[in-house]
């Protein structure tokens, strides 16, 4: 296959992301989460623009999964990040992700998921386990339904 002038993968990879950016937006303006909805949020805690507390730094020092359920406050989002109030082992703390940062978001409640590649940046080590933000924990139901996975490979 030839190899294409137009970064189809770039493209598609920020259009999905920007999904991501609205479902937040919608849950930021109608002040909280409809329904039984609920979101795992997987992202760099090493990419550029994340901001959050060292001591989750040192815990998860290449990636976090947070949950976005019942306890979050402050939820800010704009067109390139969000920012939101969770609590972890009791301890208030601030988030800043950017939507470049995040490798995955899923929905339990109608088995949604988009998976995504990291952008930028060299191979850091295995993923970690979630971060147990003082929220409930779910264990997602992995059947395939409702699965976007976007996993390009770019020919160098």
């Amino acid at each position: 296959m030839p190899d294409s002038l137009i970064p189809y993968d770039e493209i598609v990879q920020e259009a999905l992301r920007a999904v991501v950016g609205r479902v937040l937006g919608s849950v930021a303006s109608n002040g909280g989460l409809p329904g039984d909805h609920h979101f795992y949020i997987t992202f760099k805690t090493q990419a550029p623009g994340v901001d959050i507390p060292q001591r989750l730094i040192e815990r998860f020092p290449d990636e976090m999964t947070i949950v976005m359920q019942n306890r979050f406050w402050d939820l800010l989002v704009d067109d390139s990040k969000f920012s939101i109030g969770l609590s972890f082992n009791q301890v208030p703390s601030k988030l800043v992700i950017p939507y470049s940062a995040i490798t995955g978001f899923h929905d339990p409640a109608v088995n949604f998921e988009l998976r995504f590649q990291a952008q930028e940046g060299p191979e850091g080590p295995d993923p970690q386990e979630s971060a147990e933000n003082d929220g409930p924990t779910v264990t997602p139901v992995e059947d395939g339904s409702n699965v976007v996975s976007v996993d390009f490979k770019r020919k160098k």
